[in-house]
């Protein structure tokens, strides 16, 4: 089946399928949906997700909303390119979880030829913001 033709959850699918092994799926970031465009997924807190102090720790959240970004900004590449690599991320924190599943939502707010802007939105578990997160990916063409 040609990606293009692909629902959403499926292509969330294949990007777990392709992550065993990974970072991403080491620290359990499960993607829902996928489309060009958006992405969403989930990570559910287990104890080796918090830091000494028993808060989320914040590479947990950034893992989660870069990865994201990341798959999302694979599935939106303009014609030509080959891929991507972040050339800057920020994030703001607004609040914590210890327990439960944290959610994502990634959107791309730029498409160019050269650059993609990415923010997520990280949400605990009561479905309250817990991080603002933002990154710009440097689209990368074939060496002529």
């Amino acid at each position: 089946m040609d990606a293009s033709e692909m629902t959403p959850q499926e292509r969330a699918a294949t990007w777990n399928e392709r992550q065993k092994g990974r970072l991403p799926a080491r620290i359990g970031v499960h993607v829902t949906a996928l489309a060009a465009g958006t992405a969403e997924g989930e990570i559910a807190i287990q104890p080796h997700h918090l830091a000494p102090n028993g808060f989320l720790h914040a590479a947990t959240v950034i893992g989660l909303a870069d990865t994201l970004s990341g798959y999302g900004c694979r599935e939106s590449l303009p014609e030509g390119a080959n891929g991507f690599t972040t050339i800057e991320i920020k994030s703001n924190f607004l609040g914590t979880a210890r327990e439960g599943t944290i959610t994502a939502r990634a959107r791309m707010v730029h498409s160019g030829r050269t650059t993609q802007v990415w923010d997520a939105e990280v949400q605990g578990p009561d479905g309250r913001a817990i991080a603002l997160f933002r990154c710009t990916q440097m689209v990368l063409y074939p060496k002529s």
